[in-house]
Parts: C-alpha cells; sequence; structure tokens
C-alpha cells in the first residue's frame, strides 16, 4: 500500500467498522462460499514424469491425501521425477506414501537357464502433488480466468513478499510453511452480493491479514483447532483487515452482506462480546499497518532501481 491509498479523508478503520456492526444490526445476507466447488470426480492419479495413471491402492490413496490437504490437482511425482521436471519441492512440504512392486530379473545359472522366476518386490515411495511444487505448469488450464487481477493490488502484495500458491480446494495460510494457499482465480464466480473480481481481492486479502500474524511480524494468537476462541478471534481479524485493504483499493467501498454474516458468526463463537470487534479492528489496523510500511519500503526500493 502507498501513501496515497493511506491518505484518506475520513478514518477508514472507524467507518467499516461501523458499517459491519450495523450490517449485524439489521441481519441482512448469508455467507457464501465465493468461489466454485470442484464438482467433477478427480479422476486417476497421474505421475507428471511418465504421464502413467496411478493403479490400485495407491489410487484411493492420493484421492484421500488430494481431498484432505486441499489439492485440485490430478499430478503426482516423486522429490528426484519432479526435479527431471525442472520443478522444486517446496521446503518443508510433506509427500504421500505410495506403494509399488519393483521387478527383479530371474538370476541365470552357467549354462544358461533361469534358476527361477522373475521376482517381484514391494517398496514404499513419496509423492509430491503439483501444488507443492514450483516452476511447473501443468498441462493447458481447462478455463481462462474471468477474474482480472487489480494491478495496485497485486502490486502491493508481491512487494510484501509473502509466498502465496493458488490450485488449492480452500483457501488458507499455513502457518506452519508460512504460506497462502488460494483457488485458481478461475474458480471465482459472481455472487448476489458481490462480483468474482470483488470475492477473489477479498479473499487474498483476508489471508494477507493472517500471514501478517506470526511472531515475527504481529505477534497474534492463533486459534490451536477450528473454532475456538483465539480461532474465532483471529478470523474477525483477518475479515476486518480484506475489508479495510477493500475500501482502501476501492475493490468494494461497502461491507457486503455476507461479509457481515461471516463476522457475524464467529461473533458467536466469542459470546456475542460487544467489545470483540472493536478490539479485532484494531488488530486488523495494527496489520494493515505493518502491511503498508513492508510493501512502502520495497516499492520505495524498487523504484529508486529504476
Amino acid at each position: 500500500m502507498n501513501d496515497t491509498v493511506l491518505s484518506s479523508k475520513y478514518n477508514v478503520y472507524g467507518a467499516i467498522t461501523e458499517k459491519i456492526v450495523r450490517a449485524i444490526r439489521e441481519q441482512k445476507g448469508k455467507f457464501v462460499m465465493p468461489w466454485h466447488s470442484i464438482e467433477e470426480p478427480l479422476g486417476f492419479p497421474i505421475n507428471a514424469a511418465t504421464e502413467n495413471p496411478y493403479r490400485g491402492v495407491n489410487i484411493l490413496s492420493l484421492w484421500i491425501d488430494a481431498l484432505s490437504k486441499g489439492f485440485a490437482n490430478g499430478y503426482w511425482a516423486s522429490y528426484k521425477q519432479w526435479q527431471s521436471l525442472g520443478a522444486q519441492v517446496r521446503y518443508g512440504e510433506r509427500g504421500s506414501l505410495i506403494f509399488f512392486y519393483k521387478k527383479f530379473e530371474a538370476a541365470e545359472t552357467t549354462d544358461g537357464v533361469a534358476e527361477e522366476a522373475p521376482r517381484y518386490v514391494g517398496k514404499a515411495s513419496w509423492v509430491f502433488n503439483a501444488c507443492q511444487v514450483e516452476d511447473w505448469t501443468p498441462p493447458a488450464s481447462k478455463e481462462p480466468s474471468p477474474v482480472v487481477i487489480d494491478e495496485t493490488v497485486a502490486a502491493f502484495v508481491k512487494a510484501t513478499e509473502a509466498r502465496i500458491y493458488h490450485g488449492y480446494r480452500m483457501a488458507r495460510y499455513r502457518l506452519d510453511l508460512d504460506c497462502i494457499e488460494m483457488p485458481s482465480a478461475a474458480w471465482f464466480r459472481d455472487t448476489e452480493t458481490s462480483s468474482a473480481v470483488q470475492s477473489y481481492h477479498a479473499v487474498l486479502l483476508h489471508e494477507l491479514t493472517h500471514w501478517t500474524g506470526p511472531a515475527h511480524r504481529c505477534d497474534r494468537e492463533f486459534g490451536k483447532r477450528f473454532g475456538d476462541r483465539a480461532y474465532a478471534f483471529e478470523e474477525l481479524i483477518a475479515e476486518l483487515g480484506a475489508a479495510f485493504l477493500c475500501a482502501a483499493f476501492k475493490i468494494a467501498n461497502e461491507p457486503r452482506p455476507d461479509h457481515a454474516a461471516y463476522v457475524a458468526g464467529w461473533l458467536e463463537v466469542l459470546g456475542s462480546d460487544p467489545r470483540a470487534i472493536f478490539t479485532a479492528a484494531h488488530k486488523a489496523q495494527e496489520a494493515i499497518e505493518y502491511l503498508s510500511v513492508l510493501a512502502s519500503a520495497k516499492l520505495d526500493r524498487t523504484s529508486e532501481a529504476v
């Protein structure tokens, strides 16, 4: 975020928070997932290096891992196979276990007669999904993205140097790998309350706000499980942060009813504490200001180098 975005004639943080509170009181709208769910069958997992489909129990094993880890890509390969394709498995990613049989040819005696039949020995191996690697482009995308990425937002996000990867079934910030996973832009859709463009940017900026949370950034407490109070409070912060940024970048000037409904849902987890949203708004403001300073410093260095 640059100085132009920051210099506002009104308190964007307070104004947006008050609008959300008012929308919650009016109880309008409900939260709608802004991207398409992946409804088509997963298809057979395919080895990215050999282009052969996996077989037997490995199909079920890789399906389970794809669903549990949010992968929406059917390509897999071992660490060495990805390297042979010019790709690199990201640091900290965990592989998925597969099982295969390796054929050992029959040994021969001195008179050329086979001593025994060929043997097949079971071996275990670890493979990684295409979503877990960098520098690899899958075969032809199914459809072009209808979302036009806002250049100002893109420059801001890039300047933060947050690591962001697309192609996942869900959007989330991964604390263990310190990266953001996003659905592909092509999967976002228009809803009754927002366009696909607004939804994509709101989700991205929500996750970017989460990214500010670790101790070496803004030092916020993350929940240990879905639905606990710390988790709920962090979700409030991220959603308010997204609202503030969307307003600052003029992606969406008014909080949407489904946005307010999302905030209201997490307020219920917090026991409808009337102070919670304003405390969360303060934390969200800290996160946005942290991002602003971080991005501005990078953009200033870039402009000086030109």
